[in-house]
């Protein structure tokens, strides 16, 4: 393939809610530019992008698939991205490096809570948005009221470009309010469609819309505002570079109208993309950082500057290796350059470069500025990562991926496995950032998290594919902490005789609570040497290390204040050995008196759903032990927010799916730590020394 000039190339992303039609679409875009020869169907397993075996199997995207065609003498690198909220972390890759995002919206069902999420995306990373109605082809679509729904939650911005003649089974033709004219489509899947003049009975809606689109157009640009104010009009050469200008800015979002399944309205949205979606030529600036100072860096988007790029994916295949895909921002990436990533303080030298469609690789020799491709066998540069020229190196924005919403711990099913199971999850983690795993020292437990349970799922079927180690799915133990209320002044004294020199340490220690976040402190009260200088922090080690251990379930102890403040000693028999005896045994039961309780972690969580399913939703997070902070409107989709236990929130994701439809997401992060009702504490405290119990038997 040629090396397009970066006026000459256009970077989409395919986003949605899930199920809307995006590979389908993509599958269009590829045969009508003959890059393959059929039209492959997601039910069939048969589609480019969706070509790893969890997806044919689950019939739903899972990898954004790195795609290309070259479509009137542009090029149009293609990122079909999944819709399932499982898999969001690869909608953020895709939308860091592109410059439009194409939002496929439901006929039918119009906005969806997957569609405010991608839409907030592309939101943060400033990408143009363009609206693709699909499935106008089905029964109950809805144009009208769909155009309603976007206008309600996206603003006046959004300016439907065609309108359909007819709706639902009878769609295949539409009204091009750009050129005035009736476009006729096939139904054959050809993708063949004829123009011409628009029926008188539908004269009247194009005049207007029409009008509305001039006038969106007009108020993008002062200077076309002025003469539409004088001449009522503008032309043909404003018209284009006002809509041009407006999509740019974000000052209009477009609405094109299609059945992706059947090829209707796909070329006229790929004629759409080359006209009036942005180049990386209209990004003239790249910004990074200085790697030593920190301090901004704005380099020249051009072949000619010095090479600066980012890694937004890494696709695993076997007996191939990684390939890392990748956006050129500045200069030119060539096969043989040794590169910086200054995210890893390591060089890369530069294998293969392919160009991808799916599975399908052609290998090029280099890939110039606003260009993606992808290159094999990278040692250390994970997705996020910058490559960049040694000489004049930069770090780019990296990508914010989302917060895990699930944890679950594993569990080998073969002893011995421990170890490969580390390794696949590491490696799993440097191929998808949005998959966390660690193993817990106090838990005792390799704890991973993910998106959702279907992303889980994926996890452990990769590790057994790939890694050959099997692993049982179990419930994470809760990270308790154990703490007190009250006050209590208490002797630890160990005295030991077994002849011979004998073992001596006598101390009075006064325990008291801390306020919560405020940790352990030590206080040396001692006056006249009662308890000599060298046995002190014996003391506290004793104590620090009974804090390690716990005392009424066995998990650390947090925010107390230790105060020695007497004792004895012996001039023969007391060691360091002995006083640190002495204040674990103090500490133990002074933290007995001193009115122990339980703390447990609490998250704020917050769940967003259609209106319908609010009541459900909020009985389900009360039924959960939450406490409601609040509800928010946003558009037809009601925000509610609750601090809710972790204990509480295991397959929290499953639960809200089932309730609402799968129409519900939710976030969760780490909020503080709080006392746990004396009930279901002394549960916690049974179970943990039925445990214990076990282990010594």
């Amino acid at each position: 393939m040629k090396d397009y000039s970066m006026g000459k190339l256009r970077n989409v992303g395919l986003i949605s809610h899930g199920g809307v039609g995006k590979t389908s679409l993509a599958e269009a875009m590829l045969f009508n530019a003959g890059e393959t020869n059929r039209l492959g169907k997601v039910e069939d397993g048969t589609t480019v992008s969706d070509c790893h075996d969890d997806e044919i199997e689950r019939k739903i995207s899972i990898n954004t698939s790195l795609l290309h065609y070259e479509w009137k003498h542009h090029k149009v690198n293609l990122l079909d991205t999944p819709g399932y909220s499982d898999f969001l972390g690869e909608v953020r890759g895709a939308l860091r490096v592109v410059e439009t995002g194409v939002v496929l919206i439901n006929a039918v069902s119009g906005v969806e809570v997957g569609t405010e999420q991608v839409w907030e995306f592309a939101e943060e990373e400033d990408a143009s948005r363009i609206f693709f109605i699909n499935r106008m082809d089905k029964e109950n679509a809805s144009f009208e009221k769909t155009v309603d729904m976007l206008k309600d939650r996206f603003g006046m911005k959004v300016v439907p470009v065609q309108f359909p003649v007819k709706e639902g089974d009878g769609f295949h033709s539409f009204v091009d309010l750009i050129h005035k004219k009736l476009v006729t489509c096939t139904t054959d899947g050809s993708g063949k469609a004829t123009e011409s003049a628009i029926p008188a009975d539908l004269k009247d809606k194009a005049d207007e819309l029409h009008e509305k689109l001039v006038e969106a157009i007009a108020e993008s640009d002062d200077e076309i505002l002025e003469k539409y104010f004088e001449e009522g009009k503008i032309s043909a050469e404003d018209f284009k570079t006002g809509l041009l200008k407006g999509i740019k800015e974000k000052n209009i979002f477009p609405v094109l109208v299609g059945a992706a399944l059947h090829n209707i309205g796909v070329k006229e949205l790929m004629d759409f993309i080359v006209n009036f979606a942005p180049s990386p030529a209209e990004f003239p600036e790249v910004v990074g950082q200085d790697i030593k100072s920190g301090e901004e860096i704005v380099r020249k988007a051009s072949p000619d500057a010095p090479m600066a790029s980012l890694v937004f994916k890494i696709i695993s295949e076997l007996h191939v290796g990684e390939f890392s895909c990748f956006r050129v921002f500045s200069g030119v990436m060539r096969v043989g350059d040794e590169v910086l990533n200054p995210n890893q303080n390591s060089t890369e030298k530069i294998g293969q470069i392919y160009i991808l469609n799916g599975k399908n690789r052609k290998e090029v020799s280099q890939v110039s500025a606003g260009d993606m491709a992808s290159v094999v066998k990278l040692k250390n540069t994970h997705a996020g990562n910058t490559l960049c020229d040694k000489k004049e190196p930069i770090l780019l924005k990296g990508i914010k991926f989302p917060e895990p919403v699930i944890r679950v711990a594993v569990e080998p099913k073969s002893k011995g496995d421990e170890e490969k199971i580390g390794v696949g999850l590491q490696t799993i983690h440097e191929e998808d950032p949005t998959f966390i795993s660690r193993f817990d020292p106090e838990l005792r437990q390799t704890i991973i998290q993910g998106q959702g349970e279907l992303h889980l799922a994926i996890v452990v079927r990769r590790l057994k594919d790939k890694f050959g180690v099997e692993v049982d799915l179990a419930e994470p133990k809760i990270p308790y902490r154990e703490t007190i209320k009250g006050k209590a002044e208490v002797q630890g004294k160990y005295k030991r005789q077994s002849g011979g020199r004998g073992q001596y340490g006598d101390v009075w220690i006064r325990l008291e609570s801390r306020n919560r976040g405020e940790g352990y402190e030590f206080v040396d009260a001692i006056v006249g040497g009662v308890v000599p200088g060298k046995y002190i922090p014996a003391v506290d080690k004793g104590i620090q290390e009974a804090m390690t251990e716990g005392v009424l379930a066995g998990y650390p102890v947090v925010d107390v204040k230790a105060t020695l403040y007497d004792g004895s000693y012996h001039s023969v028999d007391s060691s360091d050995m002995a006083f640190k005896i002495a204040g674990s045994m103090a500490f133990k039961k002074a933290f007995l008196e001193a009115k122990p309780i339980l703390l447990e972690p609490i998250y704020d969580v917050e769940v967003k759903v259609p209106e319908e399913y609010l009541g459900d939703v909020m009985g389900d997070l009360s039924s959960r032990r939450g406490k409601i902070q609040g509800i928010d409107a946003e558009g037809p989709f009601q925000i509610i927010r609750a601090k809710v236990p972790l204990a509480e929130l295991y397959r929290y994701s499953t639960s809200l799916r089932s309730m609402t439809q799968g129409r519900g997401i939710h976030r969760r992060k780490f909020s503080h730590y709080e006392e746990v009702p004396r009930d279901i504490a002394e549960k916690i405290i049974a179970a943990a020394k039925q445990e214990k119990e076990n282990e010594n038997k």
